[in-house]
């Protein structure tokens, strides 16, 4: 990756050692080490204060100083009255580390700085700093000690024949959820541990419990159901419009199919199109001859359900909290024959290393990759999916969640041509509609894709504001390194709060119904930042209230 570029805010006279602790914080939050970083950049009134020069010192990188009036013409996401009264800049830490990686781009000497923001038709923004083809953009926001603050920033150049690359955030209107409109990535730190649970299981998790069902008969702003928010979009409205026009035909999946697999870089006999990716658990659990499922928790139930409904034993190996619900490949058993994960991981945001999960591939192994919510996810970075090197590898898409499809009921399978076969023989005759069928070719061109890509970038940079915001409460916790378009966070008496949003308005998803967890937990969807702020008054209010 592009290096990395920290910005740093300071009190006068902070000691060195409170500014060293810090930076070292956020760089281990971002998984960088100290030779990733190729500068620091700083109010200049501060450049020789003792902190500033014991961590340029100890990096080995320079310092830039940057005029107040330059820092405050930066937008940022996570502004502060105190730094804006005593510098006249919101935040000095974002707005230097976002300069500093502008100036520095990947090292080398880079383009001008540009201070014009990238604004939403709503005037808001922040976290993204273009400067012609190129921007910089936040990896870490602002973190806090007592008397100092610091940022992560990274320089991404955009090509504009390389979707999949960081790109340059456009000023998109959606976000994720039925409701309204997200900080780039932080990279994940590896963990260990997890808890194998194989016994067969009658207990009170009701699988089949979904978002949708928070929000189906009151109208409350929607923090429970993971589609993205103003999709479909108009250009794919029309095309599914006018595939209307063809219904007396039976569908023809051909197009479709060669375009999904041309996305990947596949043959078309390597793809098979489903009524969503739900459909495919329930082909995988019927069709291939399992004898020792395995899936791994938390995350999406209907895997497991499926499988439990054609009759199959299902282990269970749980993610512990305390290892951020990070995969550790040794708790999977070895006599595991098919192996269920979801990357990013519903509810926990979490995005676990390509690495990681391939390294869970055995010969006579089926490894199920759910990467339902990785078009989500910036450049896609950690999906296995076009890949032909990992034995038994099946990777599950849908296209509902990104598009706005879920009413239409789109989705696809990438999987060797022998299992492709066999799930294709379960299906049931023309299982995907024609309009389906043209808009999962429409969701395959190159615009559609950089579109993806942009709104990704939004999703991040909306979801470090929600982040920032929760980190207020005391009492509530959230799983680090969150990169989808939700967030899991624990709350003591999650259900109560929960039952006290609805009263306000707000519809957040339980976690009691996802395996390792229980009712102390909640998945809150990235929203624009006018709802999340709503939603942030209405949390001080629920846990004022239940307190």
């Amino acid at each position: 990756m592009p290096g990395a570029h920290l910005g740093v805010g300071v009190r006068p006279g902070t000691a060195a050692d409170e500014v060293l602790a810090l930076v070292g914080a956020v760089l281990r939050e971002a998984g960088l080490t100290g030779a990733d970083v190729r500068s620091l950049g700083t109010l200049d009134a501060r450049v020789t204060e003792p902190g500033i020069v014991a961590v340029a010192a100890a990096l080995g990188v320079p310092v830039r100083g940057f005029p107040a009036g330059e820092l405050a013409a930066v937008p940022v996401p996570h502004p502060s009255a105190l730094p804006l009264a005593a510098t006249g800049t919101a935040s000095v830490a974002e707005a230097a580390a976002l300069l500093a990686a502008t100036a520095g781009g990947d090292g080398r000497a880079g383009p001008a700085v540009s201070a014009a923001p990238v604004v939403s038709p709503a005037g808001r923004d922040g976290g993204v700093l273009p400067a012609g083809p190129e921007c910089a953009v936040l990896l870490v926001p602002k973190r806090k000690s007592r008397r100092a603050t610091c940022a992560i920033a990274t320089f991404a150049p955009f090509r504009s024949n390389q979707v999949t690359s960081v790109a340059r955030l456009l000023p998109l209107t959606d976000g994720y959820i039925a409701g309204e409109p997200g900080s780039p990535p932080t990279i994940p730190t590896p963990h260990t541990t997890a808890a194998m649970d194989t016994h067969t299981h009658t207990d009170a998790h009701d699988l089949r419990h979904h978002g949708d069902a928070e929000v189906r008969d009151e109208k409350l702003i929607d923090l429970a159901v993971n589609v993205r928010t103003n999709t479909p979009p108009d250009w794919l409205r029309k095309r599914i419009a006018d595939s209307l026009t063809g219904l007396a035909a039976y569908p023809d999946g051909r197009a479709a199919r060669a375009a999904v697999a041309e996305r990947h870089d596949l043959t078309s006999n390597r793809v098979l199109l489903t009524a969503g990716a739900a459909e495919a658990f329930v082909l995988l659990a019927r069709a291939l001859p399992v004898r020792r499922p395995v899936v791994v928790h938390p995350q999406f139930t209907e895997p497991e359900a499926a499988l439990r409904d054609a009759g199959h034993e299902v282990g269970r190996v749980l993610l512990r909290e305390e290892d951020g619900f990070r995969l550790d490949p040794a708790a999977v058993p070895e006599d595991a024959d098919l192996v269920v994960i979801g990357n990013p991981t519903n509810p926990t945001s979490v995005l676990h290393p390509a690495a990681s999960i391939a390294a869970l591939a055995r010969p006579g192994r089926t490894l199920v990759v759910d990467e339902a919510f990785m078009d989500a996810v910036p450049g896609e970075r950690e999906s296995l999916a076009g890949r032909t090197d990992v034995p038994g590898l099946v990777v599950l898409r849908s296209l509902t969640k990104t598009w706005g499809l879920a009413g239409l009921r789109i989705g696809y399978v990438l999987a060797e041509p022998e299992t492709i076969a066999a799930l294709e023989r379960t299906q049931p005759l023309w299982p995907v509609s024609t309009p389906a069928l043209v808009a999962a070719e429409a969701c395959m061109s190159r615009a559609a894709l950089a579109e993806a890509e942009h709104a990704a970038h939004r999703i991040g940079v909306e979801r470090a504001h929600l982040l920032a915001g929760l980190a207020e409460f005391d009492e509530v916790r959230t799983v680090a390194g969150a990169e989808g378009p939700f967030v899991l966070l624990r709350i003591d008496g999650a259900d109560v709060v929960r039952e006290r949003l609805r009263s306000l308005g707000f519809a957040a998803r339980r976690g009691d119904t996802f395996p390792g967890l229980d009712r102390n937990w909640l998945r809150i969807a990235v929203r624009d930042r006018a709802t999340t702020n709503r939603f942030l008054q209405a949390l001080d209010q629920a846990l004022l209230i239940c307190g």
